[in-house]
């Protein structure tokens, strides 16, 4: 399993709305900014993701992207089956899959299995609220 770029800005651009979150909405040049990807490309993302409910985004004046729920409501491993379609090992193990024809005499299943259920539970089990920052007075100096 290798997590793809998508995969991975789409949990940076989460957790960056997780850290900026207000009433308002957070413009993508903005988060583009701060998480040094292009714009063009966070739009690809961010589209997914107000298409699948994660977040909500506003055009014009005032527009920009926000969360739906808050940052403890989310867990990365939501984020990242949205984004990857499939955290499993092995093709096997992926939602929707053929069955295998070595399934009954598969030396490996269990271990592949076992392998995909850590993954699926340690990602589970993260939130956004767990990987961002709290806003704190004096956290925004430069050394």
């Amino acid at each position: 399993m290798i997590v793809s770029t998508k995969g991975r800005y789409a949990l940076r651009v989460m957790i960056d709305l997780a850290e900026h979150q207000s009433e308002k909405y957070v413009p993508l040049k903005e988060v583009a900014a701060r998480q040094e990807i292009s714009e063009k490309y966070l739009e690809n993302i961010l589209k997914v993701l107000v298409q699948n409910g994660f977040l909500e985004g506003l055009r014009g004046k005032g527009g920009g992207y926000r969360l739906t729920r808050s940052p403890d409501q989310y867990t990365v491993g939501e984020i990242l089956m949205l984004t990857e379609g499939s955290l499993a090992p092995v093709s096997c193990l992926t939602p929707g899959a053929a069955p295998c024809h070595r399934m009954a005499d598969c030396r490996t299943y269990e271990m592949w299995k076992g392998l995909n259920d850590l993954i699926s539970n340690y990602f589970g089990n993260i939130t956004l609220a767990d990987l961002a920052l709290p806003d704190q007075a004096g956290n925004d100096y430069v050394i």
